[in-house]
């Protein structure tokens, strides 16, 4: 199943759910304050080495870092 990425326009919480393709487009309420939530298009790529590609903002919703080595993901 792939993971979409969602964003809440009330909060602005960033988060995933993983689901299965027929259910890319419901609906998907923020877990934090229960608004309705708008589906964004993921820019995640990996290096050669396989690894995540920094791209100059956050690598994963996990944490604020710029690459997965500085979270151990």
């Amino acid at each position: 199943m792939p993971i979409y990425e969602y964003l809440c326009p009330d909060c602005k919480l960033k988060f995933e759910l993983l689901r299965p393709m027929s259910e890319a487009e419901a609906e998907a309420l923020c877990p934090d304050c229960g608004a309705r939530t708008q589906r964004v298009l993921s820019l995640f790529s990996r290096s050669s080495e396989g690894a995540p590609a920094s791209s100059g903002s956050s690598a994963c919703s996990a944490c604020s870092a710029n690459n997965c080595s500085a979270c151990s993901l």
